[in-house]
């Protein structure tokens, strides 16, 4: 046996070994997508509870920003319009900007404590732990038995405590999750795409979860929290950058219960350009791989049904993906191609077929019954499907590196989403005052890599090697699609302007 028959071997053996284990969680995804399809049509997945609050109980509502000038006001005004009574309510807060939004929020904390309102504002002498270090130091000073957190770019309606609140009369319950709609869901085609990714995560990935008892997340805003719960899962940790799928899956370890509530709604604002998406994807994987690494091993010691640590681990390993998908673009696709005509194999690309049919399949039949089940047959918007596919492709070095980082124990800062305070109506859109900073290695890795598969689908139908060209092709239009689009938001000059005063 040569060498070149040995590199054979390993090349095509890594690039199926990749290619099946992208299979199975395609397969994963797709028996979600059925189990939600043979299912009830309904917007939510509701878990009853039998028990009710005799009267409404106290709760802390926790609002943790940094420098969000551009919101800092709408939240405040949005918390403090709870349709709720004021003797139960305390708003906290939890400020650790470094910019003038401390001084806007201390403002309008004073005004809202003057009609009455019990509002804190609470700023701490560093800002340690981040996220999870505010919510800490909250959690210490709150007088609620249950913790509504609230991100900066939130807006809940005045019932929207009323109506998440009610399965926490239930005392095993730790945690309600209330699902996400968007401000500026139309605002572009960008904006579109991630309303459709998360619009699955939500009303599949959340409502199968919930619904057959297993383990799913909090998403770090728009759910109530028992205090108790967190107390006894050991606190907020910000030794994970997602401090929020951290603590959910410590608490229901340690036996409390979740429930989601998909009909309860609270709207959002999504990152408006390239790098703010990319910057909220890394932070998000990374934590979701650091997360994994520490309680994987635990949730397999633990006594819980087998279906319950199979559906666990298929959640905090799927983000492993990235780190496959960057391989097989960077090391493997090409190299097989060319061992496959070397040694005339053209009956491998009959294996890859179905592999390839299973991932995209998985990917826009989970989409479309997503917005299936939220807005019926007329609301699936195939051409924004179309875009989100290439779009998580070419996230693989973004992402990627967030897999390598974690798995090595690399350290990083929480790095906020920058927000523009914008919904869907162009006139209302404010140039962002924080860029989302973006490793420039990064932008040109994706063009460069973007342009050698582009050189690679042109040699590639040369050759007539016509089943492979689609693929060099759909990896070329992807990473050259998102480098340029980081490029484009780097190089936008936001014009500076401060928020308007708010009414009172």
């Amino acid at each position: 046996m040569t060498a070149r028959d040995i590199a054979a071997i390993i090349l095509l053996s890594g690039h199926y070994l990749i290619m099946v284990t992208l299979g199975i969680y395609g397969i994963h995804r797709l028996h979600m997508t059925w189990r939600q399809w043979r299912g009830r049509p309904q917007n939510a997945v509701q878990i009853k509870t039998s028990a009710q609050f005799a009267s409404p109980p106290m709760v802390t509502v926790q609002l943790p920003v940094f420098n969000e000038r551009l919101v800092i006001e709408r939240l405040i005004d949005a918390a403090a319009a709870f349709d709720y009574p004021a003797e139960c309510l305390e708003i906290q807060i939890l400020d650790d900007s470094t910019d003038e939004t401390r001084s806007i929020a201390a403002a309008r904390v004073a005004y809202h404590r003057a009609l009455g309102v019990n509002i804190q504002h609470i700023c701490r002498p560093d800002r340690s732990g981040y996220k999870a270090g505010a919510l800490a130091y909250g959690l210490e000073r709150a007088s609620g038995e249950f913790l509504l957190i609230l991100d900066a770019d939130f807006v809940p309606t005045p019932n929207f405590l009323r109506d998440l609140i009610g399965p926490l009369a239930n005392p095993d319950v730790a945690m309600v999750q209330a699902r996400w709609d968007y401000l500026n869901r139309s605002s572009s085609l960008l904006t579109r795409a991630q309303a459709i990714l998360l619009d699955a995560h939500f009303v599949i990935e959340h409502s199968q979860r919930a619904s057959r008892g297993l383990f799913f997340n909090f998403n770090g805003t728009a759910g109530i929290w028992r205090k108790q719960a967190i107390i006894d899962a050991g606190g907020w940790r910000a030794d994970t950058l997602t401090e929020d799928l951290d603590l959910s899956y410590r608490a229901q370890l340690a036996g409390w219960r979740f429930v989601y509530l998909g009909d309860v709604v609270c709207r959002s604002e999504l990152p408006a350009d390239m790098n703010a998406f990319k910057t909220q994807q890394h932070r998000w994987t990374k934590g979701s791989i650091e997360v994994m690494l520490r309680l994987l091993p635990r949730i397999w010691r633990a006594k819980q049904p087998l279906r319950v640590k199979l559906e666990a681990s298929m959640h905090l390993t799927s983000n492993l993906s990235y780190l496959f998908i960057i391989l097989l673009c960077l090391i493997l696709f090409v190299p097989g191609v060319i061992m496959r005509e070397l040694y005339e194999l053209d009956a491998l690309l009959w294996v890859d077929a179905p592999l390839f049919f299973i991932a995209s399949v998985s990917h826009v039949s989970f989409f479309i019954f997503g917005q299936r089940t939220l807005h019926g047959n007329k609301s699936v918007r195939l051409r924004e499907i179309a875009v989100l596919i290439p779009m998580l492709i070419g996230l693989a070095i973004n992402n990627g590196r967030a897999v390598v980082e974690a798995l090595l124990g690399i350290r990083s800062g929480f790095i906020r989403t920058p927000k523009e305070g914008s919904d869907d109506t162009p006139t209302a859109r404010r140039a962002a005052a924080y860029r989302a900073a973006q490793s420039r290695l990064g932008e040109y890795g994706e063009i460069a890599l973007g342009l050698a598969y582009a050189v690679c689908a042109i040699w590639f139908i040369t050759e007539q090697f016509w089943l492979s060209a689609p693929f060099a092709l759909l990896f070329a239009v992807s990473f050259l699609a998102i480098g340029i689009g980081s490029i484009r938001a780097r190089l936008a000059v936001p014009a500076m302007t401060a928020p308007a005063p708010a009414p009172g």
